[in-house]
């Protein structure tokens, strides 16, 4: 998605709460206002980055040190996005200000803590443990909206999160589920399941965010978390080796700093703004689907029944578990 039409984008999500049910009628559909309000296309564009700076921040690992990364990244998408964001950061300043504890709290979550621990439990596991914890993301999810806000999951959201999580390691495992016992689980497992933990909280605190702009909450919430990362930059430039910039540590930096932070973000955010945090947390389990895709074309992996089928049962899972629920009659 080009910067320009980022704000396109970030402009029909606000103005699209505004108008009356005529006005949708009438007005001409234009391709931002329409994307702005597809959540599920959305939150599919969002599972493509992250599964893509999944394979990416392990082909970094021992490259770039992980805060360095977490730190350039952010700082980078904070600077791609500050130009759109600034008029809508002067408006919604007061706004801000009045919840600026919670936004704080979702800049270090979300921003400055989950990819800052992504990033270093990828220098001590592999690929296969990070992909199945992954899809333990949406049950984080489930917990944290019952405790802020009391939203318990329903029966259909359940069985689609159950039935998604067996579509994963059906893939993940070759279609032989009795290998699951034999998978061993190190520091870096432990890392990203609290990674998996902070990245919950963000989810669903995202719903408690001031009434800004779009552009607003991620300007802000970019430039916050890589803030907060300074000291332990500092830190980390002082114990480790610096990272060299050389052509791959450039393109790797470029492509979290576009894909994964500044696209993805928005899409995710407005994604969680339509249908809320339980709903859209069943994409969690898209993203090693997609992993698994990024494999087969970019590690030469041939696909097999498993593939086939284990995708069939993911797609069936994020389908039951992200569908409206029903209205009491």
């Amino acid at each position: 998605m080009p910067p320009g039409h980022a704000t396109a984008f970030l402009n029909q999500a606000e103005n699209s709460r505004r108008m009356s049910a005529s006005d949708h009628a009438s007005a001409p559909v234009s391709p931002g206002h329409w994307l702005a309000n597809q959540p599920y296309l959305l939150l599919t564009i969002t599972a493509l980055c992250w599964a893509g700076n999944a394979i990416v921040g392990r082909l970094a690992a021992g490259h770039i040190p992980p805060v360095t990364l977490s730190f350039l990244r952010w700082s980078a998408a904070f600077l791609i996005i500050l130009p759109f964001a600034w008029k809508h950061l002067v408006r919604d300043w007061a706004a801000i200000r009045s919840r600026l504890g919670t936004m704080i709290v979702l800049s270090v979550t979300g921003i400055g803590a989950f990819n800052t621990l992504q990033y270093w439990a990828l220098e001590h596991t592999q690929a296969l443990n990070t992909l199945l914890l992954q899809s333990a993301g949406p049950l984080f999810v489930a917990v944290w909206s019952l405790i802020l806000l009391g939203d318990r999951l329903t029966l259909a959201q359940a069985g689609g999160i159950m039935l998604s999580l067996i579509g994963v390691l059906v893939i993940l495992l070759r279609g032989d589920l009795g290998s699951l016992g034999h998978i061993e689980f190190n520091q870096g497992d432990i890392i990203f399941s609290v990674a998996l933990v902070i990245f919950g909280l963000y989810s669903v605190l995202s719903l408690k965010r001031p009434k800004i702009h779009g552009l607003s909450f991620v300007g802000f919430t970019f430039g916050c978390g890589a803030v907060c990362l300074i000291p332990l930059w500092i830190w980390e430039m002082m114990s480790r080796p610096v990272m060299r910039f050389d052509t791959p540590n450039l393109l790797t930096l470029f492509y979290v700093a576009v894909f994964p932070s500044t696209l993805a973000y928005l899409c995710f955010n407005r994604g969680v703004h339509l249908i809320g945090a339980n709903r859209a947390a069943a994409f969690f389990h898209v993203v090693p689907v997609f992993g698994a895709a990024m494999a087969i074309v970019f590690l030469g992996e041939q696909p097999r029944l498993f593939h086939v089928t284990g995708f069939a049962l993911v797609l069936a899972g994020v389908f039951v578990a992200s569908c409206k629920p029903a209205a009491a009659g």
